[in-house]
C-alpha cells in the first residue's frame, strides 16, 4: 500500500523549525536561502517553499531589506492545533515526562451516531479504546477512540496501544490517518471523567470531538479527547485573513 510520506519541503519546514525552537540562531535572524540550502543540501526552491509555510504559520517574519526573522510570540506555542500530533510529544513540548495507561480495548457495536458519522450502518462491528496520557506521572488527557472493525486487517495485542493511534491505523489497518475534522467542545467534567482525570465533579474542560479521514477523504475513526488544562494551555495564532 502507498503511503504518504513527508515531502522534501516539509521535512526541511521540520528541520528549520526545530533549530528555532532550539534556539539555534542567537540573534533570531535567520541566514539566507543560499546559506541554509548550502548547509542543509537542498534546492534554494526547497528553501524558499519551506520558510513561506513557516511564514503562513507565524513562526517566521520578513522584514523589507533587513532579512528574515524569528517571531518570539510564536515560541509561546508549543503545539500547533492544526497540525496531528502525539500527545506524548505535546506533554514533552510542555517538558512534562509522558506516560500512558491503557484503560480498556473493548470489541461493541459502534454507537448508532458514531455510526452514521463514520458512514456505517447502525450497530456495524467496532472497538472502543480508552486510554489515559499522564504528564510527569499525574493524569492529565483521556482519549477515547472508536474504529470499525472493518478496517482491522492484523491480530493486535492491548499493548500496542501504548504508541498513538495514527501508527496503529497504518500498521493494523493499512490506512493513513491524513487529517481530522475536529470540533472544540467545553464542558463540565461528569462524575467518571472527573475521577479519572482527578478533577472535582463539574469541573470546566474543553475536549476535542473528532473525526478522522484517510487519503481519499473517507472518515475511518471517531475519537474524542479530554484535556485537564490544569496543566495544560493549547494556544493558538489568530492572523489577518
Amino acid at each position: 500500500m502507498l503511503k504518504r510520506s513527508p515531502t522534501l519541503t516539509e521535512q526541511v519546514k521540520a528541520l528549520i523549525k526545530r533549530r528555532i525552537l532550539n534556539n539555534k540562531f542567537d540573534t533570531g535572524r535567520i541566514p539566507s536561502e543560499t546559506e541554509l540550502a548550502t548547509a542543509l543540501g537542498v534546492s534554494r526552491t526547497t528553501i524558499r517553499d519551506a520558510l513561506s509555510r513557516l511564514e503562513r504559520e507565524g513562526t517566521i517574519y520578513r522584514k523589507q531589506g533587513a532579512g528574515t526573522f524569528v517571531n518570539p510570540a510564536s515560541l509561546q506555542i508549543k503545539t500547533r492545533l492544526e497540525e496531528i500530533w502525539s500527545y506524548e510529544a505535546m506533554l514533552e513540548a510542555h517538558d512534562y515526562i509522558p506516560s500512558t495507561q491503557i484503560i480498556s480495548v473493548a470489541e461493541q457495536p459502534l454507537e448508532e451516531e458514531t455510526a452514521a458519522e463514520l458512514q456505517l450502518p447502525p450497530t456495524e462491528p467496532g472497538m472502543l479504546v480508552k486510554k489515559l496520557f499522564l504528564a510527569d506521572a499525574e493524569p492529565v488527557i483521556f482519549t477515547l477512540n472508536h474504529i470499525p472493525s472493518r478496517y482491522i486487517k492484523e491480530p493486535y495485542g492491548d499493548e500496542i496501544f501504548h504508541q498513538p493511534i495514527y501508527q496503529f491505523l497504518s500498521d493494523y489497518c493499512h490506512l493513513h490517518l491524513s487529517y481530522y475534522l475536529s470540533e472544540i467542545v467545553p464542558l463540565s467534567a461528569p462524575d467518571w471523567l472527573a475521577d479519572i482525570l482527578q478533577l472535582k465533579p463539574q469541573s470546566a474542560l474543553i475536549s476535542f470531538d473528532e473525526i478522522g479521514y484517510d487519503l481519499d477523504n473517507t472518515p475511518i475513526l471517531k475519537a474524542r479527547s479530554y484535556f485537564k488544562d490544569e496543566l495544560l494551555r493549547l494556544r493558538l495564532m489568530r492572523r489577518e485573513a
